[in-house]
This record gives structure tokens, C-alpha cells and sequence, in this order.
């Protein structure tokens, strides 16, 4: 870059010097000599004095200016293959972990952290974090799941984690243990966190208060409305269910991003009648309602945990809350 600017730059000072040079140079109607030598000091006056004027009033550093920042991309590539041959470098794999999730790339971010969570020997807190926080981003019923007792174990590494604490009060909210939440809540007040969590956080903690004054939803008015599917297997699926695989069956609100408002693990045998209720809700403030519009999903678990995987059986079907009976979900589809 300097060397085509001064080369540009010179071009142009040269011809404008020539064409002021030129009258200098032509012979004069009195027969006198041309005037070279004012011509040769106008071009050492024009050339070395543009050049110093330059220098003394630009701004330009007159420096290599390094190449453009990487993407996130590029540096996440360059860093998989420096850690191809450094595979014991810890902070390069967390690196790799957070570069991964900024990227989205989930899978990849699991498979980072995971690695720099057995070079930690299962004690780096944030490591075990990282796994169950890509794991969430994939799905977000693995609050019930792995990610739950990921966050769990890192809370046994590292009691004051704060990403364990919030993350690990929704687990135990997901599992009933309104006590285990409370707890972490409190706790995590206990490290003056951002405002925005703090608000969060007493929201939580006053609900769960309300929820412990209340009597008991199956007490006071049974389990509130219900979704009842009967879920049958399509003859050109049933090589596809292996004996003991797990059946998952979830209500979800498309329009909704978050945790299912209700969820059942079942074995995988066929026909079965399924019913959803605030009984199988995974946290409090996402029960189903009347008048709700809803997608229920039936999925066999063919890796046995609540994400889905390719390759999975799964069927759908829509289901408005309180107006709809009994539906049938026949498993004819293939997850992508």
C-alpha cells in the first residue's frame, strides 16, 4: 500500500513539474540560453518541498497497517488447527469452546469445552458450564437432563459459580426442588449480580413463595387443562424402534421460544395414550392454559435423552387447548 502511494504520488508530482519546466526549457525570442538552472532548482523546489509539506501536515503514519481483524470464524480455525498439535493446551480449548458458541456452532462448542473439561480432570467449573450451556442452546428440555446435572456437578467444583447457580436454580425448578432453587437463588443474590439478573431473581424467589403460601394445583383445582394424543407407529417405521427405547412426548408453543409447557418420557410400545398436564410442566411459569395453541411432538429417543438427533421416528400435530379432544399423532417422519 505505501509503496503504490508513493509511486502514484510521484507520478503526478513529476508531470506537474514537467509542465511548469517546460516554458524554462524552450528557447527564448532573444536568442538568449534557456533558463535550465532555474528549471532544475523549480523541480528540487517543487519535489523535495512537496514532500516535506507533506510529511509535516498529514496525518498519515507513514506505517504497515496490520491486515483486518479475523473473523470469528477465520480465528476459530486457526486455533483448531494450532490445538491439532498443542492437544494440551486448556485455555486454548475454553478459547475454542466460546469462539464456537459465538459462532453458534453448538455441537462443536460441546465438543470443546468437554475436552478442556478431561485436561481439567473434571475440575474447572467453567469448562462444565460451557458443555451445558451449548447443550441448552441446542435444546433447552436438557435443563431437565444432562445440562441440569452438568451444572450441578460444576456447583460441587466452584459453590459461587454464578452461571451454575442461576442455571442450576432453573435445573431444580425443572425437577420440583423448589427448596434446592430457592437456595441457589438467595445465594446468587449474595454476589450483587447485574441488575437485570437480580430482577430475575426476585421474580423467581416471589413466586416460589406464592407457590409454597398456595395449596397444592392437583388440591385446589386438579391439573388444569390437558392435551390427550394417541400415538401410534407407522408399519414402515417399526424396524426403526429398537426394545427399550424411550418415547418423548411434548407440547410446545411454536411462537414461544423456551422449555415445553409439558413433557412425558414413556417406553417406546405401541399404540399409547398420552395425557399432558401441570402435572408434567417443566417449570412453574409454563403450565398449559385454556385457549392455548400448541404443537404437540411425539419422538422416540433413539440416543435416549431428550434431544433430538438424526435419525429419530417423530410426529406432530397442532393442538388448540380446551376445544380439542382426544388427537392422534402417528410417527411416520424421520428426524432431518
Amino acid at each position: 500500500m505505501i509503496l503504490t502511494f508513493v509511486l502514484i504520488a510521484g507520478t503526478l508530482a513529476s508531470g506537474a513539474a514537467i509542465l511548469l519546466m517546460l516554458p524554462l526549457m524552450r528557447p527564448r525570442i532573444d536568442a538568449r540560453p534557456a533558463a535550465g538552472i532555474a528549471a532544475a532548482g523549480m523541480l528540487m523546489v517543487l519535489l523535495l518541498g512537496g514532500a516535506a509539506l507533506y510529511a509535516a501536515f498529514s496525518n498519515y503514519t507513514w506505517v504497515e497497517m496490520p491486515d483486518a481483524a479475523e473473523t470469528p470464524a477465520a480465528m476459530a480455525a486457526k486455533l483448531a488447527k494450532r490445538l491439532a498439535t498443542e492437544p494440551n493446551d486448556l485455555e486454548g480449548w475454553m478459547l475454542l469452546g466460546r469462539t464456537y458458541g459465538t459462532l453458534e456452532q453448538f455441537p462443536l462448542a460441546v465438543r470443546a469445552y468437554q475436552r478442556a473439561d478431561r485436561l481439567a480432570n473434571g475440575k474447572n467449573a467453567d469448562a462444565i458450564v460451557g458443555v451445558a450451556e451449548s447443550l441448552l442452546a441446542q435444546d433447552f428440555e436438557q435443563i431437565r437432563g444432562a445440562a441440569g446435572h452438568l451444572f450441578d456437578r460444576a456447583l460441587v467444583v466452584e459453590p459461587d459459580n454464578p452461571k451454575a447457580l442461576l442455571y442450576g436454580a432453573f435445573a431444580a425448578l425443572s425437577r420440583g426442588e423448589q427448596s434446592g432453587a430457592r437456595e441457589r437463588f438467595q445465594r446468587l443474590l449474595t454476589l450483587n449480580p447485574p441488575p437485570q439478573i437480580r430482577d430475575i431473581i426476585n421474580k423467581q424467589l416471589l413466586a416460589l413463595d406464592g407457590a409454597a403460601a398456595a395449596p397444592a394445583p392437583e388440591l385446589a383445582q386438579g391439573q388444569g387443562p390437558k392435551v390427550a394424543v394417541h400415538v401410534t407407529l407407522a408399519p414402515s417405521l417399526a424396524g426403526k424402534v429398537p426394545a427399550g427405547a424411550a418415547l418423548f412426548v411434548a407440547a410446545r408453543d411454536p411462537k414461544s421460544p423456551g422449555p415445553p409447557f409439558a413433557v412425558k418420557r414413556l417406553p417406546a410400545a405401541f399404540p399409547v395414550d398420552v395425557e399432558l398436564s401441570g402435572a408434567d410442566a417443566m417449570l412453574e411459569s409454563r403450565r398449559i392454559t385454556d385457549g392455548q395453541r400448541l404443537e404437540v411432538i411425539a419422538r422416540v429417543a433413539l440416543g435416549g435423552t431428550p434431544t433430538a438427533t438424526s435419525g429419530d421416528p417423530f410426529g406432530q400435530v397442532s393442538y388448540h387447548v380446551g376445544k380439542d379432544g382426544k388427537l392422534n399423532i402417528v410417527i411416520d417422519r424421520l428426524a432431518p
